[in-house]
């Protein structure tokens, strides 16, 4: 019996903490939240994970017991900005408001998956919370005659020129221009400036050089940022839609290997 159950529990689908993307009481932030949080859910799921819902208003012992429970993390984007204090620069006038609450609850879910070696995935804000929590910093306003926040509503923004011999550039590799250039959409209007702790830019923008992409130096550790948003186009055009599906396919894979780490790590010794 107990066998079985070792067996049902490291074949079980691997579980992606998902923080809620934003904690404003306002009408247009619950919209937000409500509306993008099962974008990213979805794909998830078709990714073979089951997503986990971290909710903000939680304790931090909360969310921690939560979190312990999982094996990857998945921070998403969210309406704010990160608070500039934090990586030393004087606020800019078109900088958003901080959130606390997602900051927080950020930092416990990095603080678990650096220690535990989870799998971890940034998408847009997710980036540059990462960035900043491995010490990096970012450009608070970018200017360039790149449209880089079109919004939702275009597919294929830009391109963006990923590192040839990065681990996104073999996820991605089936469905680039020869192998280093992708389509992606596009809503941001901060980036990556200094590459955090541990971290190495991987992909940036074909026309003006802005950072799409970070990664962990670690090879035994699945950290990856692009700060496009693939889970917008999981069900998009072919071009759109495979390299986000291989995105979402590579991160969930991290996560059933550590499922099944942490499940043989769990398991009872053998009496002799």
């Amino acid at each position: 019996m107990s066998e079985q159950k070792t067996t049902d529990s490291k074949d079980s689908a691997p579980r992606i903490a998902i923080p809620v993307p934003h904690s404003g009481d306002r009408e247009e932030d619950r919209a937000y939240a409500e509306r993008v949080l099962p974008q990213y859910e979805e794909a998830v799921r078709m990714a073979g994970g089951e997503p986990v819902r971290i909710e903000l208003s939680q304790t931090p012992a909360q969310v921690t017991k939560q979190v312990e429970g999982c094996d990857a993390v998945l921070l998403p984007g969210s309406r704010a900005d990160v608070d500039p204090q934090k990586y030393g620069a004087a606020r800019h006038e078109k900088t958003a408001p901080a959130d606390a609450k997602r900051d927080a609850v950020d930092e416990l879910l990095l603080r678990d998956a650096y220690k535990m070696r989870k799998p971890v995935l940034g998408i847009c804000y997710g980036l540059q919370s990462l960035n900043v929590y491995r010490s990096g910093s970012l450009v608070q306003h970018i200017e360039s005659a790149i449209n880089h926040s079109p919004g939702k509503t275009v597919a294929m923004a830009h391109t963006v020129r990923i590192e040839p011999e990065s681990r996104l550039a073999q996820i991605v590799s089936a469905s680039a221009t020869n192998g280093t250039t992708v389509a992606v959409n596009s809503s941001h209007h901060q980036s990556a400036e200094r590459a955090g702790d541990g971290l190495r830019v991987v992909a940036r923008s074909s026309e003006d050089g802005i950072v799409e992409a970070l990664e962990g130096s670690a090879p035994e550790h699945f950290v990856l940022a692009v700060q496009w948003h693939p889970e917008r186009s999981v069900n998009g055009g072919p071009e759109v839609s495979e390299s986000a599906k291989a995105i979402f396919r590579a991160f969930v894979e991290a996560a059933r290997a550590k499922h099944a780490e942490l499940a043989t790590e769990s398991e009872p010794a053998s009496s002799t």
